[in-house]
């Protein structure tokens, strides 16, 4: 039995949620978003909430229940709030710099890595050495983020390169003589 699935949703006042054709649809403040319904999953909307609850008594129904309780709550969030993600760059000469839909990233490679930023997600850079990623889709937010930090991961001997904000990278010790 799913804790997290029993809940309901509260859907705000400012958030209007529809379910029609197979698609959960919330529209809010900050955008509108869309996800596709599971049919091991019934959805209702209820007074100021959206019930999740499984359809039939299999396995994979009890499987899906809480996680698709989850998925609703962040379309919920992300049109009330947002999400974002905050990269810190750590290196001699490693800098990073939005100019209008491309991220610039200078991380010790012989040519500036030039990163298109997608559709719907928006970076900031506040100084040289932080990215601040934010959007309504927090799944898109995390792949941006993990996208950026592929270019350079952290490397455990000085923890050079891209890591997220409070990430602890283990450090090991160097050669010895």
């Amino acid at each position: 039995m799913s804790r997290i699935g029993k809940k309901p949703v509260p859907v705000p006042a400012n958030v209007t949620a529809t379910i029609e054709g197979g698609q959960l649809s919330v529209k809010g403040p900050k955008g509108a978003l869309a996800m596709p319904l599971r049919e091991e999953i019934s959805y209702t909307l209820e007074d100021g909430g959206i019930s999740v609850q499984p359809a039939n008594a299999t396995k994979a129904a009890r499987a899906f229940w809480g996680m698709q309780r989850t998925l609703v709550q962040n379309l919920i969030t992300g049109v009330t709030d947002g999400f974002s993600k905050k990269l810190l760059i750590t290196g001699v000469g490693y800098r990073a710099n939005a100019q209008g839909k491309n991220l610039k990233l200078q991380l010790g490679y012989s040519h500036d890595v030039d990163f298109e930023i997608p559709e719907g997600i928006e970076i900031k850079t506040p100084d040289n050495t932080t990215v601040e990623i934010s959007g309504i889709d927090k799944q898109k937010v995390g792949q941006v983020a993990a996208e950026i930090r592929r270019w350079r991961k952290p490397e455990p001997y000085k923890g050079k390169g891209i890591k997220y904000d409070g990430e602890f990278i283990f450090r090991k010790e160097g050669k010895k003589k």
